[in-house]
């Protein structure tokens, strides 16, 4: 599961690379994205601030409403269950990214091990959106089996990387054509194992949120 991406690219630059609309001046991003912060993503030909993470509301044990918690991960094979279901009908999106984070190591002591494209300052991957009351507009990552890919070495799940002919599917496909598109990545993968604690008060290893 992804719970940490780096992009450190502008709002412009992401807009020209992928031939969209820049519609998040102003907007206020971190180059290592979290669950529950804001990142970029480009939907409908424009580049947009959302928060990352459908929102999941849940009551304590005497019903009183809790924190919402983001759920930042959909798996390929729950797209089409009810609370994806809407979303990758009728939203889907491309999120950019330089490299994604995996932890790696014994619990108390994990490490960073960041993930990426060999050559490529700047890549795509498969999401959805949706608005929500909570946090405004708002979207996850779509997470496929990683089995035969380089990702597996590290993690059992990787984000669905899409190529320049696979975004126009994407966005635009049916949902069966988009699901067709829900793989591994075959090709190759920097991997960089590091020593960067993964811990930090933004994101902890509980934080692991996937439907």
């Amino acid at each position: 599961m992804c719970n940490l991406y780096r992009m450190t690219k502008n709002a412009s630059e992401v807009a020209a690379w992928f031939d969209a609309v820049d519609k998040a001046q102003g907007a206020n991003f971190a180059g290592e994205v979290y669950p529950g912060y804001t990142g970029l993503v480009v939907a409908e030909g424009a580049v947009r601030p959302m928060t990352w993470g459908f929102p999941l509301v849940l009551k304590g044990k005497q019903g009183q409403p809790l924190k919402p918690k983001p759920v930042n991960n959909a798996r390929t094979d729950k797209l089409e269950t009810g609370f994806w279901r809407h979303a990758f009908t009728h939203n889907r999106c491309l999120i950019p990214l330089d490299q994604w984070a995996e932890a790696q190591g014994p619990k108390g002591r994990m490490t960073r091990t960041w993930m990426g494209l060999p050559d490529a300052s700047l890549f795509a991957v498969a999401g959805v959106w949706r608005p929500s009351d909570t946090w405004g507009d708002c979207y996850a990552m779509v997470m496929t089996d990683s089995e035969g890919t380089a990702a597996s070495a590290v993690h059992d799940r990787m984000p669905v990387l899409l190529d320049a002919e696979a975004r126009d599917i994407w966005q635009q496909g049916s949902p069966a054509e988009a699901l067709a598109l829900c793989r591994g990545w075959e090709g190759a993968l920097t991997i960089d194992a590091t020593s960067e604690p993964w811990a930090r008060s933004a994101a902890t290893p509980a934080q692991q949120n996937l439907l």
